[in-house]
C-alpha cells in the first residue's frame, strides 16, 4: 500500500547546512518503494527555490512541487478570502513579500487601508515595525502569522523565530493571534494530504522534531506522527507533553523499521 511521508526540514532532514546522518538513503528508499515523498517547513526566511537547491547540494533530491513552506500556505490562504482591491501589510523578509505577489496578493506599506498584517520571521523586527503593524491592527486589520515556532533550531543551539514576533504583537494589542498557518494549523495538513499526497491521513507520516508543531498537526489530522530527537525536542521532554508521538526515532534513519514492522524497536522506544 502506497503511504505518504511529510517530512519537517530544520533539526529533521538537516541543521543548519549539516545533512543529518541517513537523511538522503531515507529518502530514496521510501521513493524506491513507490512512496510519496514531501518536505514542509514552518520557516519564512527563504524561498521555496532556495530549499530546493539546499535539499538538493546536500544530497536530497527533490523537485519545487514537493517543498512547501510557510510562505506558501499563508499565501493560498489569503488568496482565497482576499477581494481583488483588498491589500496586506506584511512584517517579514524578502522570501515572504516574493511568494504573497507571485499569488497576486497586493502588499502595501499604508497601514490605513490594510485589510490583513502578515506577521512572519523577521531578523530585523524593530519598534518601528511592531509599532506599524500595531496600527494597521487598530485601523481594523485582521492578523495573520505564517508559524507559530518560538525558536528555530541552529548548530549549537536555538535562536528567535516568528513566536517572538507574535509575542510582541500580542503584547501591544492584548488580544491572541488566532490566524497561524503553517503546521500545526489544520489548513496546511489538508492541503499537503487531500491535494499533493491524494492519500488518506491514516496512510501519511508527519515526521519532524516539534511537538507542539509537527507531532501535533500529525495527531489532530489522524496522520502518523513520528518524533526525531535530532532536533528541539529530546526524550525527557515528553514525560510532561501533551502531544505524544506515535513513533519516537533517534532521528530520520529509522524510519526504515516502523514501515517494514510497526511493532519493532522504534515503537518501543517510545514506550521505555
Amino acid at each position: 500500500m502506497q503511504k505518504g511521508f511529510i517530512f519537517d526540514l530544520d533539526g529533521t532532514v538537516y541543521v543548519d547546512n549539516n545533512l543529518i546522518d541517513g537523511a538522503a538513503k531515507t529518502v530514496q528508499y521510501l521513493r524506491d518503494r513507490g512512496d510519496k515523498v514531501v518536505f514542509l517547513t514552518n520557516k519564512s526566511i527563504e524561498t521555496i527555490d532556495a530549499y530546493v537547491e539546499k535539499l538538493n547540494g546536500l544530497g536530497v533530491e527533490v523537485e519545487k512541487e514537493n517543498v512547501i513552506n510557510s510562505n506558501l500556505l499563508t499565501a493560498k490562504y489569503l488568496s482565497a478570502r482576499l477581494k481583488s482591491d483588498e491589500k496586506v501589510l506584511v512584517i517579514g523578509e524578502k522570501p515572504l513579500f516574493e511568494e504573497l505577489q507571485n499569488q497576486g496578493i497586493q502588499v502595501t506599506e499604508d497601514d490605513e487601508n490594510v485589510r490583513y498584517v502578515v506577521l512572519g520571521w523577521d531578523r530585523q523586527f524593530n519598534y518601528e515595525k511592531l509599532n506599524h503593524a500595531f496600527q494597521a491592527w487598530r485601523n481594523g486589520a485582521e492578523i495573520v502569522a505564517t508559524n507559530p515556532d518560538r525558536t528555530c533550531p541552529v548548530e549549537g543551539g536555538q535562536i528567535p523565530d516568528c513566536g517572538a514576533m507574535i509575542g510582541a504583537l500580542e503584547g501591544a494589542t492584548g488580544e491572541t493571534i488566532e490566524i497561524i498557518l503553517g503546521k500545526p494549523n489544520p489548513f496546511a495538513a489538508k492541503l499537503i494530504v487531500d491535494e499533493i499526497l491524494q492519500l488518506p491521513p491514516e496512510n501519511c507520516y508527519m515526521i519532524g522534531d516539534r511537538l507542539e508543531t509537527d507531532i501535533r498537526m500529525g495527531n489532530s489530522t489522524g496522520m502518523q506522527s513520528v518524533l526525531v530527537l535530532t532536533g528541539i525536542t529530546k526524550q525527557d521532554m515528553l514525560d510532561t507533553a501533551s502531544d505524544q508521538p506515535k513513533y519516537v526515532l533517534n532521528s530520520i534513519s529509522e524510519i526504515k523499521e516502523i514501515i517494514e514492522d510497526p511493532k519493532s524497536k522504534a515503537l518501543d522506544y517510545q514506550q521505555k
